[in-house]
């Protein structure tokens, strides 16, 4: 545990700080896995999915923070062809950097962003058929803090990676059996695992780790990396996991609105009319941040 102290400490004490108040609005999701399109890219299911959400997002004028694991590149040498297969989601995505409302964190499936980020300045568009900027100049970092007026408390965002022994201090080891012993079989039919299949011992020491360190700092954490949601009612925790975005049938994320904390699920639901459409539910709150510090 000390370890995991150590680490987040480091990563709190020289992330960008981000005041924010009751008009700011943030969305917060992780782990899409984007791939290149073909059978084993987990993210592929949910691209239309996660469209509709952006979407939502861009509209309503939320600033969109991806967590990590947004690019899968532990399967994937190069991020061109990611971009290229999902040119639409990343020609949205570069709409909200044009306007300072994108921030992206790397986790430890795109560790390999923290030295080339250079490589997402641009990219194809199909439909004016040449190459568009993307996030010229953007740096990717390991953490980032938002911190509300109203309270003057922190909210810790990381991957939550931190502090596993294969994940975190010996990842290009994990990174060498997905590439050539988990990848090959995924395209045959087995599960890799970057997908919801991780082990539930390692899904439940991550999320102890974690909320021990929220509670022993007193500040909240905002995590992935175990694709399953927490969110914890005031007086409860001050640890929050936001899902992923890989799920079969939805994807969850963390919305910050009115200085109040929302779990939200987005699903592909069947109108009256008998047409398919995205839908936004709430699965938990809100409530208000100040209200975790009473």
């Amino acid at each position: 545990m000390r370890a995991v102290k150590n680490k987040l400490d480091s990563i709190y004490d020289r992330s960008k700080v981000i005041p924010f108040g009751q008009q700011s609005k943030f969305i917060i999701m992780s782990d899409c896995h984007r791939g290149q399109g073909n059978v084993g890219d987990n993210f592929l299911p949910n691209q239309v999915l996660f469209r509709g959400a952006l979407e939502y997002y861009y509209k309503n004028g939320f600033t969109y923070i991806e967590l990590g694991d947004g690019d899968e590149l532990w399967e994937n040498r190069k991020i061109t062809p990611i971009i290229d297969a999902h040119s639409d989601i990343f020609a949205l995505m570069s709409k909200f950097y044009d306007e300072n409302r994108l921030y992206m964190l790397y986790g430890n499936h795109d560790i390999i962003k923290k030295r080339k980020s250079n490589t997402y300045s641009h990219f194809y568009c199909d439909s004016q058929e040449c190459a568009m900027p993307l996030f010229p100049g953007i740096k990717m970092t390991e953490g980032l803090v938002l911190r509300h007026s109203e309270s003057g408390k922190d909210i810790l965002l990381v991957h939550g990676h931190q502090g596993s022994l294969l994940n975190d201090t010996f990842w290009p080891v994990a990174r060498f059996l997905v590439r050539y012993v988990w990848s090959p079989l995924e395209l045959v039919g087995f599960v890799a695992p970057s997908g919801s299949s991780r082990p539930f011992s390692e899904k439940e020491q991550t999320d102890k780790r974690l909320s021990l360190y929220a509670g022993n700092s007193n500040r909240i954490i905002i995590a992935g990396h175990t694709h399953r949601p927490v969110f914890p009612q005031p007086g409860s925790g001050l640890y929050f996991n936001d899902g992923c975005c890989v799920h079969p049938k939805r994807i969850t994320g963390i919305e910050i609105e009115n200085g109040k904390l929302c779990l939200i699920k987005w699903s592909v639901s069947v109108g009256a009319d008998m047409k398919l459409y995205v839908e936004r539910i709430i699965l938990d709150g809100p409530y208000g941040i100040s209200d975790y510090f009473r």
